[in-house]
């Protein structure tokens, strides 16, 4: 059974970091592309970052580049979201997600096999 416990979310202030993390189970890491998805009220869903688990290429959202970094631990099985220069508009709740393909399909597309069911992220003074 496959599992994803997404943690390190909260309230933080304007210009604060955070690091997201998702340890996954039930699955063969290393086969997947991973990546953080986020979900803000009244909005749509958004690819903020994948990676690759098996060169570590990565992809990016223009409105974190700069800020947010990703990277994974095949080790721990664990996708980690280092988050600085937070802005109230990265207020959402972040999701992480895995899809057996190209990682561009599961960060721009509609692909993914496993999703874990978030962390709440909340950038405010």
């Amino acid at each position: 059974e496959v599992h994803f416990v997404e943690s390190g979310g909260g309230l933080v202030q304007p210009g604060g970091s955070l690091r997201l993390s998702c340890a996954a189970s039930g699955f063969t890491f290393g086969d997947y592309a991973i990546g953080w998805f986020r979900q803000a009220p009244g909005k749509g869903r958004e690819g903020v970052s994948c990676i690759s688990s098996s060169d570590n290429s990565t992809y990016y959202a223009e409105s974190v580049k700069g800020r947010f970094t990703i990277s994974s631990d095949n080790a721990k099985n664990t996708v980690y979201l280092q988050m600085n220069s937070l802005r109230p508009e990265d207020t959402a709740v972040y999701f992480c997600a895995a899809y057996r393909g190209l990682l561009l399909r599961l960060c721009l597309g509609d692909a993914m096999d496993y999703w874990g069911k978030g962390t709440r992220v909340i950038v405010s003074s």
